[in-house]
């Protein structure tokens, strides 16, 4: 058994273990992830963030000090990118004194994200383009719901189907879609109504943890899906100077996605706990 100091935190709800290893000494194993994330067996998750130095990071190619968001979902799968997550990352990295605010790089899998620390607590997070495709897909849910879906890229890959009630989707398994070849490394299925002007509702099954009480990038996708298809054009068209603002609704709280030349997604992100992680000796790397 050895042990490792831990965070636990949330972004709307969606919540992850936060270890920093900025020399990249203690890697961390598919078994261990899942049993990190276990809900009985470990401390509980949707995911794992680890923090290290972008020079650890193969893929990477930017700054190689600058600090990197390893994101691993609760199977042990790797993720490009998580929305929600990079403001809990950032929100340790500065109660650590690790970083120091307001503005804070953040490297991911999906490139570089820049961050600011508003005097609110909220974390506004450059988000890149949302990349609405033009052909759509069909989404097929485990009560047999036979959906139109329409493909958004945000750095990973997202299905968003528009319905009248996001609440009655049976999300107990994993959603499929065809053609199976639109999506070869799995999708983040989002199921989103309008509950006014700017005003989305949003439920979500991610790739690799299940159905979460929110997705960072999949309200950017839900955002940028929603406009393009109700506004006639692509979101890029939008100016900065005229963004739009949309208000989400996920069941973990409420983000804000500013559409524009370029993406922002704020919202809140908590640290609930710190503390002393035993990994058992049958889990050790």
């Amino acid at each position: 058994m050895h042990s490792r100091t831990f965070a636990k935190g949330h972004g709307t709800e969606n919540d992850f273990v936060l270890l920093v290893d900025r020399d990249a000494r203690e890697s961390l194993t598919d078994d261990q992830v899942r049993w990190i994330c276990d809900r009985r067996a470990g401390i509980g998750a949707d995911g794992i963030l680890r923090a290290v130095a972008g020079r650890h990071i193969p893929e990477w190619s930017g700054d190689p000090d600058s600090w990197f968001m390893d994101y691993r979902n609760a199977d042990g799968s790797i993720a490009e990118m998580c929305g929600n997550g990079v403001r809990v990352f950032v929100r340790h990295l500065v109660d650590e004194g690790l970083v120091v605010g307001p503005t804070v790089p953040v490297g991911t899998r999906a490139g570089l994200r820049m961050t600011e620390v508003l005097p609110d607590g909220r974390i506004r997070v450059e988000m890149g383009p949302a990349r609405v495709a033009l052909e759509d897909v069909r989404v097929l849910t485990a009560d047999h719901r036979d959906l139109v879906a329409v493909p958004v890229d945000v750095g990973n890959p997202h299905a968003v189907s528009f319905v009248s009630d996001p609440s009655a989707i049976d999300l107990r398994d994993a959603p499929t879609w065809y053609p199976a070849e639109a999506f070869p490394a799995g999708v983040n299925a989002e199921f989103v109504s309008s509950r006014g002007p700017r005003h989305l509702e949003m439920r979500v099954f991610e790739r690799g943890s299940g159905e979460t009480r929110s997705c960072g990038t999949g309200t950017v996708a839900a955002a940028a899906a929603w406009h393009h298809r109700h506004h006639d054009g692509a979101v890029e068209r939008a100016p900065a100077a005229g963004a739009v603002v949309y208000r989400v609704d996920v069941p973990g709280g409420t983000v804000e996605v500013e559409l524009g030349e370029r993406t922002y997604l704020t919202g809140p992100a908590v640290i609930v706990a710190r503390g002393e992680l035993l990994v058992p000796a049958g889990l050790d790397a």
